[in-house]
């Protein structure tokens, strides 16, 4: 059975910092890019964030470079998002997604190919 487990989502203040995970399973976790998307109520899922498993290129968001570093842990399967500076803008839903064989660029940009979801994760940022 093919799992993404998001956590570390919650509430926090402007300015302040959280860290979320994904652990992956049920497939070839190196064959993929993972990435985190976000939603927000009344808007579109945006990816924020991607990474590949293969060779560790990422990709960003304009609305969150500098702010968010993506990283992987290979050997536990597990992608992890580090956000600082957080604004109140950045209060959404976060997901991770795997997409296969695409540039993270490409994985980022293209939500209807992400071939599987996490649930989420719920980020709120208070001012």
């Amino acid at each position: 059975e093919v799992q993404l487990v998001e956590s570390g989502g919650g509430l926090v203040q402007a300015g302040g910092s959280l860290r979320l995970s994904c652990a992956a399973s049920g497939f070839t976790f190196n064959r993929y890019t993972i990435g985190w998307f976000r939603q927000a109520p009344g808007r579109e899922r945006e990816g924020i964030a991607c990474i590949s498993s293969s060779d560790t290129s990422t990709h960003y968001a304009d609305s969150v470079k500098g702010r968010f570093t993506i990283s992987i842990n290979n050997a536990k399967n597990t992608v992890y998002l580090q956000m600082n500076g957080l604004k109140p803008e950045d209060t959404a839903t976060y997901y991770c997604a795997a997409t296969s064989d695409v540039a993270p660029k490409t994985a980022c940009a293209w939500a209807y190919g992400v071939d599987y979801w996490g649930r989420g994760t719920l980020v709120t940022v208070s001012s």
